[in-house]
């Protein structure tokens, strides 16, 4: 078998099985596990897959710019935004994390709701300007232009002091044995931090993102009380992630 033809079998397997283990590529292609791992840190270099230990698992297709990513499944990050508002109520503090659709949240927060809001994300403190009633504290620190959040030392002791009533969490990748993850270590650190700093964590998760892995861990999934997708997902999906203890609510 040619090395493209290999690899694209990999990709096939990877795509149909949602991950991949050297050694039963190793078998079912007849080659070396040494060939097989050198076929995955190729494919890993093109940003095909996330190699993990043993063998790889499927890549996060969020890698486009952030106004770009504005532009793509609106309709989905909307429904996920309506449905996730539900789980606020007056009067909390809450912690709203950067990403495309934790800004679908904002624009589409009740106009009487009382909240304070406290986020790290420029575009999204910018929407809540128009909320009268909506205190917005914004935490600073320097620019992290793909998902345009603050990130840094600052950025992290500013969240450690915070006791927020619960947070939205933009997910890049996550999935159930790997966990919440993404391809900024500095960003990595500033979730973890609004993670401890909530006493809910809502993940806002389209369906491309899940089953999916990037090189910084950020937490296991069971640190999550809830899981916010698409109504089309799968229950079989979804069903590792309510083996966890994680509630889930669909847009």
């Amino acid at each position: 078998m040619l090395t493209a033809e290999r690899r694209r079998s990999i990709m096939q397997t990877l795509q149909r099985d949602g991950k991949v283990l050297a050694s039963e590529l190793s078998k079912t292609l007849r080659v070396s596990e040494d060939t097989i791992r050198r076929d995955l840190r190729e494919l890993a270099a093109a940003g095909l897959l996330q190699r993990v230990h043993g063998g790889a698992l499927p890549r996060s297709p969020a890698a486009a710019s952030f106004t770009t990513r504005q532009q793509q499944a609106t309709g989905a990050k909307a429904a996920i935004a309506e449905a996730a508002i539900q789980l606020i109520r007056q009067n909390q503090v809450i912690i709203l994390d950067g990403g495309t659709t934790p800004l679908q949240l904002a624009q589409h927060l009740p106009q009487d709701l009382r909240a304070t809001v406290i986020t790290h994300s420029p575009p999204i403190a910018q929407a809540l300007a128009d909320y009268a009633a909506i205190e917005v504290i914004v935490v600073g620190g320097k620019l992290y232009k793909h998902s345009m959040v603050a990130v840094g030392a600052a950025t992290v002791e500013a969240f450690h002091n915070i006791r927020a009533d619960l947070c939205f969490l933009g997910i890049y990748s996550m999935h159930p044995d790997v966990g919440i993850s993404t391809i900024d270590l500095e960003e990595s650190y500033v979730k973890r931090a609004i993670i401890a700093s909530a006493a809910e964590v809502v993940a806002l998760v389209s369906s491309e993102k899940l089953g999916t892995a990037s090189p910084y861990i950020i937490g296991p999934v069971s640190e999550l009380t809830h899981l916010v997708t698409e109504r089309s997902v799968p229950d079989e999906v979804l069903a590792p992630y309510r083996t966890r203890g994680i509630t889930i609510v669909r847009g």
